[in-house]
């Protein structure tokens, strides 16, 4: 497949027909037809390329799940991973954050979808941490960030809401760099 080439065009119109329909008639009425129609496209072109409803609704949650910028540089690893774990705790738990997290995951019967958000996220952390490894700070791994502060919020958001705030997302960072020796 070409970039830029016609399927990118499909999947382009077709993931926006999805996201106005969502808006305008809602999920409960959105069917494989009507998102052609709105795309342009025949029914059996996005059966063809995404085999159900489902299976659309996951891709386009997990375009919308990729962040559009990178992490803030705020000057110190402490003030950028907290900035960056109260904004990831802040979309992941919003009501349309824990809708794309839902479809993501039930369109996404190989873990590939899943697998892609993770890598976001742990691109976005990598960025943290190598600013602060740039300013001679000591920075812990990837994985162990992505252990300590992605899995706690992603399995708060999606079993334990209660009490998701910045006061958590802070309290996370806190813990996670003194766990590693980074506590000043």
């Amino acid at each position: 497949m070409r970039p830029g080439g016609r399927s990118a065009r499909v999947q382009a119109s077709v993931h926006t027909a999805v996201r106005e329909l969502l808006s305008e008639v809602g999920r409960d009425a959105l069917t494989v037809p009507l998102v052609a129609q709105r795309a342009g496209v025949t029914p059996s072109t996005i059966y063809r390329r995404w085999g159900d409803l489902q299976e659309l609704l996951s891709d386009v949650a997990v375009e919308r799940l990729r962040p559009e910028t990178e992490p803030e540089d705020h000057g110190d690893l402490r003030t950028d991973m907290t900035a960056w774990a109260e904004q990831f705790l802040d979309e992941m738990a919003s009501s349309s954050g824990r809708a794309y997290i839902r479809d993501a995951l039930l369109g996404d019967l190989d873990g590939t979808n899943a697998g892609q958000c993770s890598a976001y996220a742990a691109e976005q952390i990598d960025v943290v941490l190598a600013r602060a490894r740039d300013r001679g700070e000591d920075a812990p791994d990837v994985e162990t960030a992505m252990d300590r502060i992605v899995a706690p919020v992603m399995y708060r958001i999606l079993f334990r809401p209660a009490g998701l705030d910045a006061a958590y997302a802070r309290r996370i960072v806190t813990e996670f760099l003194g766990a590693t020796g980074e506590d000043d």
